[in-house]
């Protein structure tokens, strides 16, 4: 089958619809729906007969994510509920002393300050930096380091501007700093190619729910072995132990991998679902998955630079970018551009003072320059 072929089965959207907002919700491809209606059927008519298979897929679905990301082993990653959860166990998990600093962007997404912000009572000061401030945002950010840094973290691809960051130059000051390198996925994992091992990262997470394709409340969480045991566990349960399932013993122990971190009964209709969608990614190819995605953004610069009423906003230097591309209309307020927008069917964002477009690797470029059509008609008020 071409990958055309298997676009098409796959997707099968509304056709009075332009999806262009996949860095927020995506939509899901045919055979995660088809692995949700399976599963439900299966609970309905049969229950938990097949428990043990479930926890077999559950199993295969960390290998997959561990491939994903080039983890070590599925053993490192831990299926928790959400980015802002991966970003607590690590936030809330390190044995911090007063003085101990932090240092995130001026560019991070609630979830990446909120956590960081809440460790003030403990004495630790965040350090916001401004990624303009320097020659380039990693400068910016390796300049606000000093002896005090425990954590550098950040967003691997800024929600709002769309700009990527360079983690292997971060990852390296990290490592050579003993600095804790933590980061926000989610914008990238399903978009690109990501290389836990080579950006040096001690911890990645990512909910499903946008460049995956899979629903909400299901995320990965990586930590470097050597790590696990210096994060302070917050949450007990039955399922974070060795040997989960022998439920006469009375002696326990943290689970020496990954699933340390998960307290309780698994996600399994949200595994199921992530697996089938992680399941196309890995047989597309994650190689083309991110070169069709930068075609498309590179269709998008093109066709926004064809008008002079638009300006585009985020960073067209290539590697400056992944799936994201905000811009804003120079006569017509963004508020009223995304309003015009959803109303014609151009499912897109407000974001970062303009509009934020995230096509991805399926999203045909006739449909892009329909939506621009529909950018440069919207009237002013």
């Amino acid at each position: 089958m071409s990958l055309e072929q298997l676009i098409k089965r796959e997707f099968q959207l509304d056709h009075e619809l332009i999806y262009l907002n996949h860095a927020a919700i995506a939509p899901w491809p045919t055979r995660t729906k088809l692995a949700v209606e399976r599963f439900a059927t299966e609970s309905a008519v049969q229950g938990s007969k097949h428990y043990l298979q479930w926890v077999r897929h559950e199993t295969e679905l960390r290998s997959m994510l561990a491939t994903l990301i080039n983890a070590p082993s599925g053993d490192d990653i831990a299926l928790l509920k959400n980015t802002s959860e991966g970003l607590s166990v690590v936030a809330h998990g390190l044995d911090w002393q007063p003085g101990d600093n932090v240092v995130i962007s001026d560019q991070e997404f609630p979830s990446n300050r909120i956590v960081w912000e809440s460790l003030q009572r403990y004495g630790v000061t965040v350090r916001q930096v401004d990624l303009s401030s320097a020659a380039t945002p990693e400068l910016a950010l390796i300049a606000a380091c000093d002896a005090k840094t425990r954590v550098l973290a950040v967003s691997s691809v800024q929600f709002a501007s769309g700009l990527k960051m360079d983690l292997r130059v971060l990852g390296d000051h990290c490592r050579r700093h003993h600095i804790l390198f933590c980061v926000d996925a989610i914008q990238s994992i399903g978009a690109h190619q990501v290389d836990v091992q080579a950006c040096q990262a001690d911890f990645m997470m990512a909910d499903g729910h946008k460049w995956m394709l899979a629903p909400e409340g299901l995320a990965l969480f990586y930590c470097r072995a050597d790590l696990r045991e210096q994060l302070t566990l917050h949450q007990y349960g039955w399922h974070m132990v060795d040997h989960p399932h022998d439920f006469t013993r009375t002696e326990w122990l943290p689970a020496a991998n990954g699933q340390r971190f998960e307290c309780g009964s698994p996600n399994m209709l949200h595994a199921h679902a992530l697996h089938a969608s992680i399941s196309l990614l890995l047989e597309v190819g994650m190689a083309t998955v991110e070169a069709r995605i930068l075609d498309n953004s590179d269709a998008l610069f093109a066709l926004l630079q064809q008008h002079e009423q638009l300006e585009i906003l985020s960073d067209m230097t290539g590697g400056r970018y992944a799936g994201i591309v905000t811009f804003r209309h120079r006569h017509v307020a963004s508020d009223q551009l995304y309003t015009w927008l959803m109303e014609h069917g151009v499912m897109c964002a407000p974001r970062g003072g303009g509009i934020r477009f995230s096509p991805h690797f399926y999203t045909a470029t006739a449909l892009l320059e329909k939506a621009i059509n529909l950018v440069v008609s919207c009237p002013a008020s």
